[in-house]
This record gives C-alpha cells, sequence and structure tokens, in this order.
C-alpha cells in the first residue's frame, strides 16, 4: 500500500477549506433564524396574548415598538428581553 506524505501546506489547505465551508454554512442559516421585527399579530400570536395586553405593554413602557406607516413593529430582541426580565423562579 502506497504511502502518501501529508505536508504543513496540505494542512494549512485543508484548514482553509474547512473554515470556507463553515463560513457557508453559516451565511445560508443567517437569514433562516427567527425574523427580527415582529407585527402585533406576530407578537400576540407568539405570547399568547389579547390586543388589550399588548397595547398596555406598549403604553406602560414595558415593550418598545416603531411605528412606521400605522404598522407597529417590534425588535424580537426586545421582546426576548423583556420575558428574561420578568422571569419567575418559584423556590419550593
Amino acid at each position: 500500500m502506497p504511502t502518501n506524505i501529508i505536508t504543513t501546506e496540505d494542512l494549512t489547505e485543508f484548514k482553509l477549506e474547512v473554515l470556507q465551508e463553515i463560513r457557508n454554512i453559516l451565511r445560508q442559516h443567517q437569514g433562516s433564524g427567527l425574523k427580527r421585527y415582529l407585527k402585533s399579530g406576530e407578537v400576540m400570536e407568539q405570547l399568547k396574548i389579547s390586543p388589550g395586553t399588548l397595547q398596555n405593554l406598549r403604553l406602560n413602557g414595558t415593550l418598545p415598538y416603531s411605528k412606521i406607516g400605522g404598522v407597529i413593529f417590534y425588535d424580537a430582541r426586545d421582546i426576548e428581553r423583556v420575558m428574561e426580565e420578568n422571569r419567575i423562579y418559584n423556590r419550593i
């Protein structure tokens, strides 16, 4: 069986190919994650809350929002932050 000698150049080239493949995979999956901005209906569905509750969260400043042309948008990161800040741990 013939033997192959692997040089440091071969390893460097392999490393660069693997890194490029990882970058390609990450680029493909970046767009497939959660949407960054959600409309009111999406937020109500996600949190299982009523329109009135969502309005209260806006009015009391709990949940920041942006209004563009009459459409209200919520940043998904803000929703996640509010959920984390209001997490309740029961000590039983």
